[in-house]
């Protein structure tokens, strides 16, 4: 799958490109597994669930395949939901529940590390720069 972007990509750029394209479908694979199937939710209804914490990972789902830079920046905010789930349930829970809290923390830290880096290289290496203060023409 190769970015939106005709700018010749470095390899650097392209294998955080690929970390977070890792995370992000390891993760994406990992709720409806774990909520439906591995370990569901003892109380509650699992379906309700699924869709709190699998619904999100569709929001940035057609920027990660595109491989645009600014979905892979914001999707970084999403990440932030599978931090604090998987140190939440790491904190509180025993078992299978333990085990499939630390495959997500890796996988929000992969994802996160990703896109943060892959962002932040590709915008370099398309021009894109976020102004700086001194810079605005409205001061």
């Amino acid at each position: 799958m190769q970015p939106s972007s005709t700018a010749p990509m470095a390899a650097k750029t392209a294998r955080y490109l690929l970390l977070g394209r890792i995370g992000f479908f390891g993760l994406w694979l990992l709720q409806p597994l774990w909520i439906l199937w591995l370990a569901p939710p003892q109380m509650g209804n699992a379906y309700v669930l699924l869709a709190l914490l699998w619904l999100p990972l569709w929001l940035p789902f057609y920027g990660i395949v595109k491989g645009h830079a600014y979905t892979m920046a914001w999707a970084n905010f999403i990440v932030m939901i599978y931090f604090l789930h998987s140190l939440t349930n790491l904190w509180v829970s025993s078992g299978m529940h333990q085990l499939l809290s630390v495959v997500e923390l890796v996988l929000a830290s992969l994802m996160f590390v990703g896109c943060t880096y892959y962002a932040r290289h590709r915008g370099q290496e398309l021009g894109l720069k976020i102004p700086k203060l001194k810079d605005d023409p409205r001061r």
